[in-house]
């Protein structure tokens, strides 16, 4: 949604209670232009979650492109077995 920057002054519950409601942005204008985005706190937070996922997700990417060394699924499982038996041992003593 798209609202002048004069909306917000005039009427921020209203467009407030947009954010909350619909869970979207809405975009400010200031002089016909793009100016600001106010969005509610919920929809900013899933939105840095997601952001986080998908920056995480391509650094393993770019990682895997290069050549690092990844592992499979069994090697990655029979290594967390290794290290949850070497961490109960640990405990034992």
């Amino acid at each position: 949604m798209i609202k002048p920057s004069s909306e917000l002054r005039k009427n921020y519950n209203n467009i407030a209670e947009i954010c909350r409601t619909n869970r979207i942005p809405v975009f400010l204008t200031r002089n016909g232009e793009g100016d600001m985005v106010i969005m509610d706190i919920e929809t900013y937070t899933r939105r840095e979650k997601d952001l986080a996922i998908a920056e995480r997700l391509l650094a393993s990417e770019r990682a895997r492109l290069s050549g690092t060394q990844g592992y499979s699924i069994d090697e990655f499982q029979n290594n967390m077995r290794r290290a949850i038996k070497k961490g109960a041992k640990t405990r034992e003593q």
